[in-house]
């Protein structure tokens, strides 16, 4: 009997910590930019942004960051799609929408990495329609440090 209910005992654990399992949230998937994309998002950044929001993304004076705890909280729940029209449609700062959508969308791509988020195998769209179906989550800690 009483192998019996440790038997019983036993599977009551094991099916629990099954159950705790499928609850925990999977790590954030790759965003849909591809490290070439990235790259490519570096050198326009250093051309077109740089100026005003550094080299490293923390932001100047009145500028905000683009990367760091607060960049990410700020965007965290929002669309790629409508971060992506923040840029297009607001910068650079003294020739709003200048640049071509295939640019905004590398430097979005490198905003994306230079906040943590794994690349992956598919380039980031220059389409915001295809954009607003991805919602932006914290990225991974791993990457994320250097906020």
């Amino acid at each position: 009997m009483r192998i019996i209910i440790l038997s019983a005992l036993s599977v009551l654990a094991v099916t629990a910590g099954i159950s705790r399992a499928q609850d925990v949230p999977e790590p954030a998937r790759a965003v849909p930019y591809t490290e070439a994309q990235a790259s490519r998002g570096e050198a326009q950044f250093a051309e077109s942004c740089a100026a005003c929001h550094g080299s490293e993304l923390r932001g100047t004076g009145d500028v905000p960051a683009l990367a760091g705890g607060l960049f990410v909280s700020g965007w965290t729940g929002q669309t790629l799609g409508t971060l992506f029209d923040r840029i297009h449609d607001t910068m650079p700062q003294e020739a709003p929408a200048s640049l071509s959508r295939e640019q905004y969308a590398d430097i979005l791509a490198y905003i994306l990495h230079m906040n943590g988020y794994p690349a992956g195998e598919k380039e980031l769209s220059e389409q915001s329609e295809s954009l607003n179906a991805i919602s932006l989550v914290p990225p991974p800690m791993a990457k994320s440090a250097r906020n």
